[in-house]
């Protein structure tokens, strides 16, 4: 017997996206039969909830649930998607997001295979649309350095081709038996609750297991402003739960705001000093080139110009947003 397979998906006006999510899981390889899908939406104010009606009516052999979601924020909704699962496997989706076909199937068998308590793949990052007139300059530039390891350092979960063990995974597949042991989600983290549940399942002795050929297309934001408010959340959110997980800071995390505190620094001296003039000039002058060459070789490599001005000014986006949002959050006391 297949095990079966509960799909939960948080959702909040998703009615651009949320048929092409269905559209997709209705097409697996798994059996559609051992398949139910929880979306909690936080009862959403656009079409979201008729466009899902409209799937359910027309595929009538894939298990759909509506849950209501007052709170409306991420962790909830997957609490509550969690209660209302009756499966023996959880595949964790987000509404803007299209799994490939085999995806639900390979995830149970690596499950299965005991490769990890936790199992995810790899985005393959597309531009996100702002209406009729498609993808612009600016969405292209942000899809790649959603992928730019300039831009995300080492989450390879992004960007790699080889499996092995990791401290994270996008979504992420597991056993209903994780959550009865290391708990629910975190509902005090609006963000990177994902994060910090693998915190616990690592704490706990469990293993992340990453696999390449487990795949989903993630649209990315598509306008600078929506990708600054994105990172300044990210960051805000991190440092929330690095004050309880300290030790789980990566490189990758600390940079953006040791870097932005450095440039504020170096300002605020140059009136005084000589050197923290050149100091600030010089530091800048390095990051300025480190991302015009990265934009120059991107262009390059995807027949692309318009990446020479777009990928830099999409990663410089990313790193201040989310140093300004890490710096608040660390000020900000926790209420």
């Amino acid at each position: 017997m297949d095990p079966t397979v509960s799909i939960i998906i948080p959702c909040y006006n998703e009615q651009a996206t949320i048929c092409y999510l269905l559209e997709s899981v209705s097409r697996q390889t798994y059996p559609q039969a051992c398949i139910e899908v929880i979306i909690a939406d936080g009862q959403s104010t656009d079409q979201t909830r008729q466009e899902i009606e409209r799937f359910r009516a027309e595929q009538p052999g894939l298990s759909i649930r509506v849950v209501e979601n007052p709170l409306r924020n991420i962790p909830a909704g997957l609490n509550l998607a969690l209660n209302a699962a009756s499966h023996e496997v959880i595949v964790r989706l987000d509404a803007h997001s299209i799994p490939r076909p085999d995806y639900v199937e390979r995830c149970v068998c690596a499950l299965t295979e005991g490769l990890g308590d936790v199992v995810g793949g790899v985005w393959d990052i597309q531009p996100g649309r702002t209406g009729p007139r498609g993808v612009g300059w600016v969405a292209r530039a942000i899809s790649t350095a959603a992928a730019h390891p300039l831009a995300v350092g080492d989450a390879r979960y992004r960007y790699t081709s080889q499996s092995g063990l990791v401290d994270t995974v996008p979504f992420g597949a597991y056993k209903r038996s994780l959550v009865e042991r290391v708990g629910p989600y975190d509902e005090r983290l609006l963000t990177n609750e994902d994060y910090e549940f693998f915190t616990r399942v690592r704490q706990d002795g469990g293993k992340i297991w990453l696999d390449p050929a487990i795949r989903t297309v993630y649209f990315a934001r598509p306008s600078l402003g929506q990708l600054a408010r994105q990172y300044v959340r990210y960051g805000y959110w991190k440092q929330r739960m690095l004050r309880r997980y300290p030790g789980t800071l990566r490189w990758r995390q600390a940079l953006p705001p040791l870097f932005l505190l450095s440039l504020i620094v170096l300002l605020l001296l140059s009136p005084f000093f000589l050197q923290a003039r050149v100091g600030l000039i010089g530091e800048l002058g390095v990051y300025v080139g480190v991302l015009f060459a990265a934009g120059l070789l991107s262009a390059w490599r995807k027949k692309d110009p318009s990446l020479m001005i777009g990928l830099p000014l999409a990663i410089t986006v990313m790193h201040f947003s989310w140093a300004a949002g890490f710096l608040w959050s660390m000020v900000k006391r926790e209420t």
